[in-house]
């Protein structure tokens, strides 16, 4: 019989505060869906460190005729310099492959990556230098390649991919702070969006709270239909917010995105599931903590 009156209270409370309850749900979902976002955007920065620094490479480009670096002082590398540079590595523990790559290589793969640019009719054979690209044992190690052929006879210049990497996980972690920043935002007027529905709803059944009183009831059976109440529109919230996100990522994100960058590492729709629980976890406790202190102060119960 209790359960039965609880439930009926709940529907009741639904059914007459209908816009307010529809304004946690897009609230709580609005707000779930940005630190879903954020917190998929910083897995994603995870999982590409852990594909991507795997493959970083340092690139020693050798000097040419036209090279303008003071190391080069205006002469190309010579055939004993380039040995004595590929021996070098070869000999470093640092160092995991040597690859040569020509001008007419690096012309080649310079068209492929940049096609679609319309800087490839401004390229010629000969502007992109011979260079050794280095893949290294151990990804951290860069700078001992770099330190040491920065100066080196017929070295021009030294690169490594870790400083363009850097910068753009850097951009993620400032897109993930600020999506999460905004979400916190969202989750406080979520919270109060809710006090405000259940001082709302207290106002409206007051004389049934009253009634309720005289009757014995206890401050937990006055207080639960509130309390499921909020719960009830605070997780439609965030189920609205989860299908968004998988839609997003499962439709857009991987169908779209994957075609673009083949056989990389990306999230998926398990990484969604992942954090469901935890979103759900934590509106419900925003939730219950919101009404119950709501209805302590404002109720007396």
């Amino acid at each position: 019989m209790r359960a039965g009156f609880i439930a009926g209270e709940v529907w009741s409370g639904l059914r007459r505060n209908l816009s307010m309850a529809l304004s946690v749900i897009l609230v709580t979902m609005v707000s779930m869906f940005l630190l879903g976002l954020g917190l998929l955007a910083q897995r994603q920065a995870d999982t590409m460190k852990g594909y991507w620094y795997d493959r970083i490479q340092v690139s020693i480009y050798l000097c040419t005729d036209n090279s303008l670096q003071p190391n080069c002082q205006g002469q190309a590398a010579t055939d004993a310099q380039q040995q004595s540079i590929e021996s070098q590595l070869e000999s470093m523990p640092e160092v995991k492959e040597v690859f040569h790559e020509s001008e007419e290589e690096a012309f080649d793969r310079f068209k492929e990556q940049f096609r679609n640019s319309p800087i490839t009719g401004n390229v010629q054979l000969g502007d992109i230098p011979q260079s050794f690209r280095v893949q290294l044992s151990d990804p951290t190690k860069y700078a001992v390649v770099t330190s040491q052929f920065e100066r080196a006879p017929g070295v021009a210049s030294v690169q490594d991919q870790e400083k363009v990497l850097k910068r753009f996980f850097q951009i993620i972690n400032w897109i993930t702070g600020f999506s999460v920043f905004l979400a916190g935002l969202m989750v406080i007027c979520a919270a109060l969006l809710m006090a405000t529905t259940i001082r709302q709803a207290a106002f409206i059944r007051r004389r049934e709270i009253g009634i309720m009183r005289l009757v014995g009831a206890s401050n937990w059976t006055i207080r639960m239909p509130f309390i499921i109440e909020m719960l009830v529109v605070a997780a439609m919230g965030v189920a609205l917010a989860v299908g968004m996100l998988w839609v997003g990522l499962r439709l857009i994100f991987n169908a779209g995105f994957n075609q673009v960058v083949l056989n990389k590492a990306l999230i998926g729709a398990n990484d969604v599931w992942a954090l469901t629980p935890w979103l759900f976890g934590g509106v419900i406790l925003i939730a219950v903590l919101t009404s119950v202190v709501t209805l302590r102060r404002y109720l007396r119960v």
